[in-house]
């Protein structure tokens, strides 16, 4: 899996595509080129950074967004996340998610909106709204995409991108390293969990 960044203007598109070509085949990409555009498309100022970054798996899209979609349990595929609470029963547009961190990173709390929860087309958005760490005005979209060559073979690939401030002191690499860090380890467990079987009643 690897990251396409997206940096100043005028190189953005040329550097996606070619971080794009190295981790997607050109299948995928001329598959997913509609979903990249409409919902992975950035233009960071000079003191944002943003990034794509994509996960193969055999899993089904029905099994990834199962897990997706849960905006009150990040943990289930998320790393360093101790413990979320989510106030309102009723999960929609607008609801609030209270995310506790665990120790060893430059984060406590994160407070989260949920932006977008798309069951028909598998498109999900958070926002990061308040909370003590350093990724201010963090917003991502997650898509859940399948893929069908010729001969009728199907998996999925799930992308993921966000936009986020670069904090007073820090550059754009290092945001988007630490940020693209995370994203990565996310993803990679999302395909692991989705990949399991189910356990076996005993």
């Amino acid at each position: 899996m690897e990251a396409a960044s997206r940096t100043g203007a005028g190189d953005e598109d040329r550097q996606l595509n070619s971080n794009l070509s190295l981790s997607l085949s050109p299948l995928e990409i001329k598959q997913l080129a509609s979903v990249i555009a409409s919902h992975h498309t950035y233009s960071p100022n000079q003191k944002q950074c943003s990034s794509l970054l994509t996960q193969r798996t055999t899993a089904t899209p029905d099994a990834i967004w199962s897990i997706v979609c849960h905006f009150e349990c990040p943990q289930i595929y998320k790393h360093f996340i101790r413990s979320c609470t989510v106030k309102d029963n009723n999960i929609g547009i607008g609801t609030i998610r209270e995310v506790s961190v665990i120790s060893g990173l430059p984060a406590s709390t994160s407070s989260e909106r949920l932006d977008v929860l798309d069951d028909e087309n598998r498109i999900f958005g958070f926002s990061i709204i308040g909370g003590e760490h350093r990724l201010k005005n963090y917003r991502s979209i997650t898509t859940v995409n399948e893929i069908t060559d010729d001969a009728g073979k199907l998996w999925t690939v799930v992308l993921e991108s966000y936009i986020v401030d670069v904090p007073e002191g820090n550059t754009v690499d290092d945001t988007r390293f630490f940020a693209d860090y995370v994203v990565k380890l996310n993803l990679q467990k999302l395909a692991s969990v989705a990949e399991s079987p189910p356990p076996s009643d005993k």
